[in-house]
């Protein structure tokens, strides 16, 4: 089917409305780097739509949740599932949006400060999938958190302020990469090579230095780390430090028509979902608005989306408001319906090649669903099932959504997954559905703002008209 390019139907007021939610998503991108730092922006949007902590709720003198309730509970500062009660009791299921706020990047080792030829860098190792070549000689960002013995937690962020330095990865001189250009692109920059190159200065000469102390680059990044962070060369083992692209989301193109940006994967799907999750009121089902750490290698860990934290908080609803039993836990869960977000390869006429034209996805074309993911012959696939689909299709039609239905590429070329299947473990309906990115997974990924607009519009129609 041959669905129209949108901004073909869009009138004034819509333009407008399309603008003010794509630079609210900018200033969300700028903001939220990293998972804890979109925790953190969740948390404060939420509470200033009426949210609790959930943990709050419970230390009530009477405790109990009814419908109109809006709670949220945190795990870890990594994932967050924030809830409105419905009017229907909680086991008769709830209209979930769920989407990973991880996204692939470069993480810093714990014992990673070196010197090597009066240079000093940081040793590395990347998180999800990356082509390690894109990564070399960009602006980099440091994003992340120092722990401490004491209790403290520090926060670092350097690398996208106007007055910031910025940070690089190296790469060699066409003039002397000869043997690099005839390696396959895989192993053209090894995984061990991502070191970031961090500074340059000896230590100035100080009383009671000795002159013969050695790798006084190292020691003059030491000083500045204890200067700006309070820290000491040991306090790298209880950090989580992650190197990201330096710089803001931007307009792309002379119409302004894209965003180019870090991070979409699958913070495109997260944002819109919990601006869905803020506007919607006076809700039928309960809504739930999940969003996950670690997808990007597994949905793997205590806050990925193979931990029982979900589960466990959808224990304590339950507990809140129609008392505590195992079964309603569980009807509550295998009762509800699940729009698993996460985004869809874009059709890129460059590379025309790796696609099936008539099974992609297509800028401009609205909220991307896939029926499955997977790979090959759907292997790790969530496969929704037609009667869903069915409803879906109807809920999107009501509030004039545009959208549109994909695979990822052609059968034998590749594949990937979401945390579909992950949900689909406890009987409930879960399809993909997302926003179509160009350039997927590299530094700087790209969108479609029709496309952000229509998926903000297809989450919120998904909340209300299940």
């Amino acid at each position: 089917m041959d669905r129209e390019n949108v901004w073909k139907k869009y009138a004034a007021s819509e333009l407008a409305e399309l603008n003010t939610i794509n630079d609210r998503y900018k200033a969300c991108l700028d903001e939220g780097k990293t998972e804890r730092e979109c925790v953190k922006l969740a948390v404060r949007e939420l509470k200033a739509k009426g949210y609790r902590d959930l943990k709050e709720v419970e230390q009530d003198e009477k405790p109990q949740l009814k419908a109109g309730d809006k709670v949220y509970a945190v795990c870890m500062d990594k994932s967050i599932a924030a809830f409105q009660i419905g009017r229907q009791p909680l086991e008769n299921g709830m209209n979930i949006l769920g989407a990973h706020i991880d996204s692939p990047r470069i993480d810093v080792k714990q014992n990673p400060l070196y010197e090597n030829e009066e240079l000093a860098y940081l040793d590395t190792h990347y998180y999800g999938g990356i082509k390690k070549y894109q990564w070399v000689t960009i602006p980099l960002a440091i994003h992340g958190v120092i722990a401490k013995k004491d209790g403290t937690v520090t926060e670092v962020s350097i690398g996208d302020k106007a007055d910031d330095p910025v940070f690089v990865i190296t790469d060699l001189l066409i003039h002397l990469a000869s043997q690099q250009l005839e390696k396959k692109a895989g192993v053209v920059i090894e995984g061990e090579k991502l070191d970031l190159l961090i500074g340059s200065c000896p230590l100035a000469k100080v009383e009671g230095l000795d002159e013969e102390e050695k790798e006084l680059v190292k020691a003059n990044m030491l000083e500045l780390l204890k200067q700006y962070y309070d820290m000491e060369e040991e306090d790298f083992v209880s950090a989580e430090l992650e190197i990201v692209p330096a710089g803001n989301a931007r307009d792309c193109g002379f119409d302004r028509s894209m965003v180019l940006a870090y991070g979409q994967d699958d913070r495109v799907c997260a944002f819109t979902s919990l601006f869905a999750m803020l506007e919607v009121e006076d809700l039928e089902r309960t809504a739930c608005c999940i969003l996950v750490d670690k997808e990007e290698i597994g949905s793997v860990g205590a806050t990925g989306m193979h931990s029982r934290f979900f589960e466990n908080v959808v224990a304590e609803l339950v507990a809140l408001t129609v008392g505590e039993s195992e079964l309603k836990v569980r009807r509550a869960l295998q009762n509800s319906k699940m729009l698993s977000s996460d985004v869809s390869a874009a059709y890129d006429p460059m590379f025309a090649e790796t696609f099936e034209k008539r099974s992609s996805a297509f800028f401009a074309k609205g909220l991307v669903f896939n029926k499955f993911t997977g790979s090959r012959g759907k292997s790790g696939s969530n496969d929704a099932n037609a009667e869903y689909l069915a409803e879906v299709r109807r809920a999107m039609d009501a509030q004039n959504v545009a959208y549109q239905f994909a695979e990822l590429g052609k059968v034998d070329i590749g594949g990937g997954g979401t945390i579909a299947y992950i949900m689909a473990n406890y009987g409930m309906e879960v399809i993909d559905s997302g926003v179509a990115v160009m350039s997927m997974h590299a530094p700087w990924e790209l969108t479609s703002k029709a496309d952000v607009y229509e998926a903000y519009k297809g989450y919120k129609a998904f909340l209300v008209e299940m």
